[in-house]
């Protein structure tokens, strides 16, 4: 059934492994937000048994893997917003990071009926988006260790703006900020989110947060995911369903936007923005078919997008067509045509798009 994306899990496997190798004295909490940036998350976390922990953005995203049994640890980074959220936190013992002063007086004015555990301080130290200051941190420390909703002891966290800016300055400045505010109260660190991780090896601390590596891609634009020991996880395919023969002055798709100089053996793939497919790959995206590379013709549809043949020996309906994820055509490679990142065309293929999961 297409339109599919093919998850191998042995590549996944084999990239949690990279992180190991890379952080080999740091625990590991692997990064599965957004379903596991549309690899399927609790397909993705039974795979990743060996994490430490685990990171979603939201609780409910947190829920769904303890429903499906997952044990580990399960670290929410948006933390959560009301009292509500907060009780069905410690009732699924769901760990949770605090970057607001308001959701520290959550803390104070609910009485849960079991302690937080693995509970993290969010600190900011140059992003700008999430986090404390200095000086409400250390506020929040004091309030933490008071506090029988607590149990267990507290780590910081923060983000790296530019990570996969490779020498940025302002990496290092973020890390000193952040290892001097530890030192002081003597607590674990999690810093290095994947770019760090392959570049900067002082930021891995105590915890790293690897994500985008986790699903073999790589987070900077002059170095391949195979140059880092990387191995690409989803294989996005699809299939042509007809084909058109046109003569030079014929337009496709809506608003007739390509318009064929010559005669041109076009064909039409399952699948569209309605799957995630991004609308921003109109005339400016490929495809893989047999290993040739072919142009996208034309605006995506909801549905379909119709594709260049002229080049291709010998093709017919049913055969199959590689969006992304292939050797010849890598998912960082079509980002770059959309004019986008990798992380937004694998996190925005969406249910209608089956998974298909397989060992290699």
């Amino acid at each position: 059934m297409y339109p599919v994306a093919c998850i191998d899990l042995a590549a996944l496997s084999h990239n949690f492994n990279r992180v190991k190798e890379l952080a080999p004295n740091s625990l590991v909490m692997s990064v599965i937000k957004a379903n596991a940036y549309g690899h399927g998350a609790v397909e993705v976390a039974h795979v990743l048994a060996k994490s430490d922990a685990f990171a979603v953005a939201r609780l409910d995203e947190a829920l769904e893997l303890r429903m499906s049994g997952i044990k580990q640890p399960i670290v929410i980074l948006e933390g959560v917003h009301s009292s509500e959220e907060l009780q069905f936190a410690a009732e699924h013992d769901l760990s949770l990071v605090f970057h607001q002063v308001s959701q520290l007086e959550l803390v104070i004015n609910t009485t849960l009926t079991s302690p937080l555990k693995l509970c993290w301080l969010m600190l900011e130290t140059g992003m700008h988006r999430l986090g404390l200051t200095t000086n409400e941190a250390c506020d929040a420390l004091t309030i933490m260790s008071e506090s029988n909703a607590i149990s267990g002891s507290v780590g910081v966290m923060s983000h790296f703006a530019s990570a996969d800016e490779v020498g940025d300055s302002r990496n290092q400045q973020q890390l000193d900020l952040i290892s001097t505010f530890a030192k002081k109260y003597e607590l674990e660190i999690s810093m290095a989110n994947s770019a760090a991780l392959l570049s900067l090896p002082d930021s891995h601390a105590d915890w790293v947060r690897p994500g985008l590596m986790l699903y073999g891609i790589s987070p900077f634009d002059d170095q391949s995911a195979a140059e880092l020991g990387l191995k690409p996880v989803m294989k996005l395919c699809s299939k042509i369903i007809a084909t058109q023969i046109l003569k030079e002055g014929d337009q496709v798709g809506y608003s007739g936007t390509w318009l064929a100089d010559k005669p041109t053996f076009v064909g039409i793939v399952d699948i569209g923005y309605a799957d995630g497919y991004s609308r921003q790959l109109s005339n400016s995206g490929s495809v893989s078919i047999s290993g040739q590379i072919c142009a996208v013709l034309g605006r995506v549809s909801m549905d379909m997008i119709a594709v260049d043949l002229t080049e291709v020996n010998t093709v017919s309906i049913g055969d199959k067509v590689i969006l992304w994820g292939d050797e010849h055509l890598p998912v960082e490679r079509i980002a770059a045509q959309a004019n986008t990142i990798s992380y937004e065309l694998v996190s925005q293929i969406n249910p209608r798009v089956k998974r298909d999961y397989h060992h290699g």
